[in-house]
C-alpha cells in the first residue's frame, strides 16, 4: 500500500521524533524512506549552497534513524517553496505517502496551521499522513512528544459515501487486513446542510445512511475486523469527527479528500482545516484518483 514514503522534515527534535515512530507503516508495504528538507530561501546561491552544507549531518542523522525504523533511507535537499518542493519531489519520486508534522518548529510546527501546510494540503495528489505532536512539561519545561502512531489499533474512518470516501475506504480496507480489528464508521448529518427544513426527514435520512454503514461494516468484517461500530452524529462534521476520534480514543483518522458534502472541499473550507487542526491522533488525507 505505501511502498515509498516521502517525510517533510525541518531538522527539529520533533522531526526526529515522527521519523522513529513511522516503523508501523513497513507492515503496511514501505520500505523506502526519502527525508526531504526544504530551504525557503532567498538569499545568494553560494550561500544557500553553504546552508545547505550546515545541515547535511542532521539529515544524515535522521536517515540513520529512518533505517533504524527499518526503512532503506536517503535524503534529499531542495531551494524553494517547501509545498511546491514536496509535490515536485511526491511525483518525481513516485511516492506512496507524503508525511507532515502537526508541531514542533517551521514546517513541522506550522503543520496544519501555517500556510506552508495548507498549500500542501490544498495540491496533495497523493497520500497525506499528518502526525500528531503534543506539548508536554518535562523537567519544567514544555516539549513536544509525539503522538504514538499504531495505524491498526483503532481505525476512525469519515465517510459522506462519494467516490472518493469510497477510495478512501479501500485503505481502510487494507489496514485492517495487515492487522487493524477495530474500526469505528462515521457519517456526520450536516445540521447546517440539512437545516429546519429538512429536519422532519432526519429519521429517513438515518435510516438510509445506516443501511450504508452496514454494508461497510460486513466488508470490514470480511476482512478481518473484530470491532465495527457505527456512529451517525447530527451536527457539524468537523466537530463531530474530532470528538469521536478523542471520545473512542482512535488511534488514526481515515478521511476521502474530495467528494460531496462536508467532504467535498476537505483541502480549502473549513471543516478538513479544523479536523487535521484538532483532532488529537494522525490523520490520513487520502485525494481524488485522478
Amino acid at each position: 500500500m505505501f511502498e515509498r514514503i516521502l517525510i517533510a522534515t525541518d531538522l527539529s527534535d520533533a522531526s526526529a521524533q515522527m521519523i522513529k515512530c513511522l516503523g508501523p507503516l513497513r507492515t503496511h508495504g514501505a520500505r523506502e524512506a526519502i527525508i526531504l528538507y526544504c530551504l525557503n530561501a532567498y538569499a545568494p546561491e553560494p550561500l544557500t549552497a553553504d546552508m545547505l552544507k550546515f545541515v547535511q549531518p542532521k539529515l544524515d542523522h535522521q536517515a540513520a534513524l529512518a533505517r533504524e525504523a527499518g526503512f532503506e533511507a536517503r535524503v534529499e535537499a531542495a531551494i524553494g517553496s517547501p509545498a511546491r518542493e514536496i509535490h515536485r519531489f511526491a511525483e518525481t519520486r513516485d511516492v506512496s505517502l507524503i508525511v507532515i508534522g502537526s508541531h514542533g518548529h517551521s514546517l513541522a510546527y506550522q503543520g496544519v496551521f501555517g500556510s506552508t501546510a495548507c498549500a500542501i494540503l490544498h495540491g496533495a495528489r497523493r497520500p497525506l499522513l499528518i502526525m500528531r505532536f503534543r506539548q508536554v512539561e518535562r523537567d519544567g519545561r514544555g516539549i513536544n512528544e509525539v503522538v504514538p502512531f499504531e495505524p491498526t489499533h483503532h481505525l476512525l474512518y469519515a465517510t459522506d459515501f462519494s467516490d472518493n470516501a469510497e477510495h478512501a475506504f479501500g485503505y481502510v480496507r487494507e489496514l485492517v487486513r495487515s492487522g487493524g480489528k477495530r474500526v469505528t464508521l462515521v457519517h456526520v448529518q450536516d445540521r447546517t446542510r440539512i437545516g429546519k427544513h429538512l429536519e422532519h426527514k432526519l429519521a429517513e435520512f438515518n435510516q438510509i445512511d445506516t443501511a450504508r454503514l452496514e454494508r461497510l461494516k460486513e466488508q470490514l468484517t470480511e476482512d478481518g475486523a473484530e470491532e465495527v461500530t457505527l456512529e451517525l452524529p447530527y451536527g457539524a462534521p468537523a466537530g463531530e469527527i474530532v470528538r469521536l476520534t478523542r471520545e473512542r480514543q482512535a488511534s488514526i483518522v481515515v478521511m476521502g479528500c474530495q467528494g460531496r458534502g462536508f467532504m467535498a472541499e476537505v483541502f480549502l473550507g473549513s471543516v478538513s482545516h479544523n479536523v487535521a487542526h484538532n483532532a488529537p491522533a494522525p490523520l490520513l488525507l487520502i485525494p481524488a484518483i485522478r
